[in-house]
C-alpha cells in the first residue's frame, strides 16, 4: 500500500484551487458535496460563534477557513504537507484558524475537546473507522456533533476498498484504502462505537450529466 503522505501530496497537485467567490459572491463558504453551490452548509454542525471545531482531512482549507471567519476556533488537520502549504498560502492569516500537519488519529490522541468534528471526503473515508471513531468520540464534548460526507458506495463494493490516485502516463497509480458503507451500515457502525442521534442520507446530485450523489452522516457523542 502506498505511503499516505506521498499519495495525498500527489493528489494535491491534481486538485484545482477553490474559486475566488461562490455563486452568492462569498469569499468563504462551506460545501459538503463534490458539486459547486450545492447542498447544505455549516448549519449541519449545529455550532455557534466561539465553538471549537475540528476538520479531519482539511485539504486546501476552504471549509475550515470559513468556520474561522465565522468566529470559531477552527482546527484543520491533514497528513499532506502539500495540501497544507496551499491552505496556508491562501488562508493562513485568518484569525482563529489553526492548521496542523499530522495524521488525524495521531492528532486526536492529545487534542483538547471539541464541540464538533467533521470530514468532507476526508479522513473519515480514508481511515479505519474502528480506530478513528472511538478517538473522535473521546475528544467531543458531551452532545458534540460528528458530521461527514463522502461518495456513496458502489453497489456490492462495501467495507475496505482500494482507492487509486493517478500519476503520469508511464506510472502505476498510487493506492490508498478507503471505507465504503451503505447509509444504514454507517448508522450501525456509529451506534456500536457509542454515538447517538445518528442520521444518514444520500443527497442527490444536482440536475446535469453527473448522477452520483453525496452520502452525509451525522451523529452525537
Amino acid at each position: 500500500m502506498t505511503d499516505t503522505t506521498i499519495a495525498w501530496d500527489t493528489y494535491s497537485a491534481q486538485r484545482p484551487e477553490r474559486r475566488a467567490v461562490n455563486a452568492c459572491g462569498e469569499t468563504t463558504w462551506f460545501n459538503w458535496t463534490q458539486y459547486e453551490d450545492h447542498g447544505p452548509g455549516v448549519e449541519l454542525l449545529e455550532v455557534e460563534r466561539g465553538a471549537r471545531v475540528l476538520d479531519l482531512g482539511c485539504g486546501k482549507g476552504g471549509n475550515v477557513a470559513h468556520l474561522a471567519r465565522m468566529g470559531m476556533d477552527a482546527v484543520g488537520v491533514d497528513v499532506s504537507g502539500a495540501q497544507l502549504h496551499a491552505a496556508r498560502e491562501r488562508w493562513g492569516d485568518e484569525p482563529g484558524l489553526t492548521l496542523v500537519h499530522t495524521d488525524a488519529a495521531a492528532y486526536l490522541r492529545a487534542a483538547a475537546p471539541f464541540d464538533a468534528a467533521y470530514s468532507v471526503y476526508g479522513a473519515l473515508w480514508f481511515t479505519d473507522p474502528t480506530l478513528l471513531l472511538p478517538a473522535i468520540r473521546e475528544r467531543l464534548r458531551p452532545g458534540g456533533r460528528l458530521v461527514f460526507s463522502q461518495r456513496p458506495p458502489v453497489e456490492g463494493c462495501y467495507g475496505c476498498q482500494a482507492s487509486y490516485i493517478p500519476r503520469g502516463p508511464d506510472q502505476d497509480p498510487l493506492v490508498v484504502k478507503r471505507w465504503d458503507h451503505e447509509p444504514d451500515v454507517w448508522k450501525r457502525v456509529l451506534v456500536r462505537h457509542g454515538y447517538t442521534d445518528v442520521h444518514s442520507m444520500v443527497l442527490a446530485a444536482p440536475s446535469g450529466p453527473r448522477t452520483v450523489g453525496t452520502l452525509i452522516v451525522s451523529a452525537r457523542a
